[in-house]
């Protein structure tokens, strides 16, 4: 069985102001780690966050749900100025589509 933290969303990027490979995880935004190679830096922070889950653990703490176990409704609002409210509306209608459809296609692009 995996570990917890195997279920978490890592990223491995490089860092010009570093010049090394720097891991990332998305659930413990505040958490990262430098090393030479990709691997070392994703073998770095997989250790970093093992520990951050045993001390809150150890501490009576909840970790993070990850991303992938969390479920999504498919809704989230967004507020944006009346002017662009109006004129999104406006491509819409002209287009024949809801503005909800509008602006999912927007969104994913």
């Amino acid at each position: 069985m995996n570990n917890l933290n195997d279920r978490y969303t890592y990223r491995i990027t490089w860092s010009d102001e570093d010049q090394e490979f720097i891991g990332l995880c998305a659930e413990f935004g505040s958490l990262s780690w430098l090393a030479e190679t990709p691997e070392a830096a994703l073998a770095g922070i997989r250790d970093v966050i093992a520990t951050a889950i045993a001390d809150m653990q150890a501490n009576n703490e909840v970790a993070p749900q990850p991303l992938s176990s969390r479920q999504y409704s498919g809704k989230f609002m967004v507020r944006v100025p009346p002017e662009l409210h109006q004129k999104l509306t406006l491509q819409a209608a002209e287009s024949g589509i809801s503005l909800n459809r509008l602006a999912s296609a927007k969104l994913a692009t």
